[in-house]
């Protein structure tokens, strides 16, 4: 009997901890910290999506506060991350996964600053608020620019144009990753890293603008889906959101660069495309009424055209420099679910095809890639002039 039950035993313990037998997480996935200094407080906001529990407390010698957030999980493009915070009284914020099932968030600070803090939580979607006051308000001079009369577009001056209003955040999204390769080179070269490679080179290159941020929605070969992607440029309240592809395309000699923005579209080739890309969607038929209707609302399709032009334009030019024969198949409107719902404008760039043996010889040197970021990031500067901004 002994015996028998130490069979039992193993093969409890082999199906319990074997991932082909593995329990429903019902984990949480936390994708997002963000952080604001206003004149008077600190607040820093942690987007979970669905109500969990969670526990506050602070702890001396280093002074910190902190907040356990329970059946939780991070994101991998969260894991271990530090914000460094620019004021005086809190130095950074941490977040990491405390333990299997809690995700911890700390700022770390100093108490004889520190008038007093709240953790509270807001809904719709879920959200947890930390409030940090200083007894001191320490504010700074701005620099004041003189301002700029911003450039009508092609189709005269958008609401962002009458408005006056600016880029501050930038959101990059470095297509497929993960389970999911994207398009594969004749020699095994996957969309995933090229896309991947060129979107931590365009952040550099922007990294250097003082007034912009950047974020990525995946710094490493993970996997997101579609859907929460522009979920996460929209949390982040970004002001441009910029996705990066690599082409494919059944005849192998056609070649180019091509830039899309959210519309319709009846050109048989940009369907072919919309319908690879759209390919790891989770949505059902008996959505398409509520996507239709996103598409026919998108109110920044106009800024999303020119920002897409401007991006386009110095794609070309750039490669053209160093490249021969380098193909513009211009600027088109196309149903791609990773722009739908965006609240900001939304390009989506094929920056060359791994179908076309030249194109693919190409995209496998550090040199080619480098110029396809600078062309975006030329892109980016170009219509951030346009608005007046820069």
């Amino acid at each position: 009997m002994a015996y028998k039950s130490k069979i039992v035993l193993i093969l409890t313990l082999f199906l319990f901890f074997n991932p082909l037998f593995s329990y429903s997480d019902s984990r949480i996935e936390i994708y997002n910290l963000r952080y604001h200094t206003h004149p008077s407080f600190t607040r820093i906001v942690v987007d979970i999506g669905k109500l969990r529990e969670y526990n506050s407390s602070k702890l001396p010698s280093p002074d910190r506060v902190y907040v356990d957030i329970y059946q939780a999980k991070l994101n991998p493009i969260l894991h271990g991350k530090t914000f460094l915070i620019n004021n005086n009284y809190i130095s950074q914020i941490r977040i990491a996964q405390k333990s299997f099932s809690t995700v911890r968030v700390v700022a770390d600070l100093d108490f004889k600053k520190i008038k007093r803090y709240q953790v509270w939580h807001l809904f719709d979607p879920y959200r947890i608020v930390i409030d940090i006051y200083p007894e001191t308000q320490a504010l700074k001079t701005p620099d004041v620019k003189v301002p700029r009369t911003p450039d009508p577009g092609k189709s005269g001056y958008s609401m962002a144009r009458q408005l006056g209003l600016g880029i501050h955040r930038i959101v990059i999204d470095p297509g497929h990753g993960g389970n999911d390769p994207g398009c594969i080179g004749h020699k095994r070269i996957q969309e995933k890293d090229i896309v991947l490679d060129v979107a931590l080179r365009l952040k550099k290159l922007l990294n250097s603008k003082n007034d912009l941020e950047v974020i990525l929605t995946r710094e490493s070969d993970i996997f997101i889906p579609l859907e929460d992607r522009t979920v996460i440029a929209n949390q982040k309240q970004a002001d441009i959101y910029v996705s990066i592809h690599a082409n494919s395309h059944p005849n192998n000699k056609r070649s180019g660069v091509e830039t899309f923005f959210l519309n319709f579209s009846i050109n048989p080739s940009v369907i072919r495309i919309a319908a690879r890309e759209n390919a790891t969607s989770t949505k059902n038929i008996s959505e398409m009424k509520e996507i239709l209707e996103k598409i026919i609302k998108h109110s920044k399709s106009m800024e999303s055209k020119e920002l897409a032009e401007k991006i386009q334009k110095n794609i070309v030019k750039t490669l053209s420099m160093r490249y021969k024969k380098v193909i513009d198949l211009g600027v088109k409107g196309g149903p791609f679910w990773v722009l739908v719902g965006s609240k900001m404008p939304s390009v989506l760039i094929e920056i060359s095809h791994l179908s076309n043996l030249n194109e693919e010889s190409r995209l496998k040197t550090s040199g080619y890639r480098q110029l396809i970021a600078q062309g975006i990031y030329e892109g980016l500067i170009e219509y951030i002039k346009s608005l007046g901004k820069a």
